[in-house]
């Protein structure tokens, strides 16, 4: 029972003694929480407590002076009620069942007033415009900073503008020759010098050569 008005104190139990030992399951369906006390080999429920979270009087009330303690207002479903006591031997475990509660009870919070989703703004055109330009400031090798331009040349701090690659030539690639029939094949096969002289022939061909 209640000593004062200011809650329970766990000291005044005796907790070396108790009347129930067994599991502890908190289900949550809906807006409705309940916590039912089970054996843990037949699933029996022994009593079962119905979270409040209309702001009334709590059904589940910590003790004072102890994280692992817990006053439960059970029912019978007749009306009746009564109060016990629920102690956790580990407080990692009494920690999951106020976490347990907590999060139900924010969920029921959030189904009553739900925050309203952001409006969409209108789509942003990030690409140029025409007239537009854009500056990137690079850092040349001696430390020195470099502006590139794209609207124009660039102008640097100390250093001229980084400079642009140029494009690739447009020189058009010759087309290749079709490949020869079987009987010029032969042919030129045939009239083909020796390895040891086409060898040196390309060994002697400068790459301009090969390129015209």
């Amino acid at each position: 029972p209640r000593t004062s008005t200011t809650g329970y104190r766990a000291a005044d139990w005796n907790v070396n003694e108790w009347i129930w030992s067994g599991r502890i399951k908190v289900v949550g369906k809906g807006t409705k929480c309940t916590i039912n006390l089970e054996d843990p080999q037949t699933a029996l429920l022994f009593a079962s407590c119905i979270v409040n979270t209309s702001g009334e009087a709590e059904s589940v009330e910590p003790v004072l002076d102890s994280s692992r303690y817990f006053v439960l207002r059970i029912e019978d479903g007749s009306g009746r009620h009564a109060f016990i006591g629920l102690g956790f031997k580990e407080r990692s475990e009494a920690m999951d069942f106020t976490i347990a509660i907590q999060d139900h009870k924010k969920y029921v919070e959030r189904q009553k007033n739900p925050t309203p989703a952001a409006a969409a703004g209108p789509a942003v055109d990030y690409s140029l415009q025409a007239g537009q330009t854009i500056h990137i400031n690079l850092k040349a090798k001696d430390g020195k900073k470099a502006v590139v331009n794209t609207g124009g040349s660039g102008s640097g701090s100390g250093s001229s503008a980084v400079p642009l690659l140029a494009p690739p030539s447009a020189r058009p690639i010759a087309p290749l020759a079709p490949p020869p029939s079987a009987g010029a094949m032969r042919t030129a096969s045939a009239a083909a010098p020796a390895p040891a002289a086409v060898s040196k022939s390309i060994a002697d061909m400068s790459l301009d050569d090969l390129l015209k």
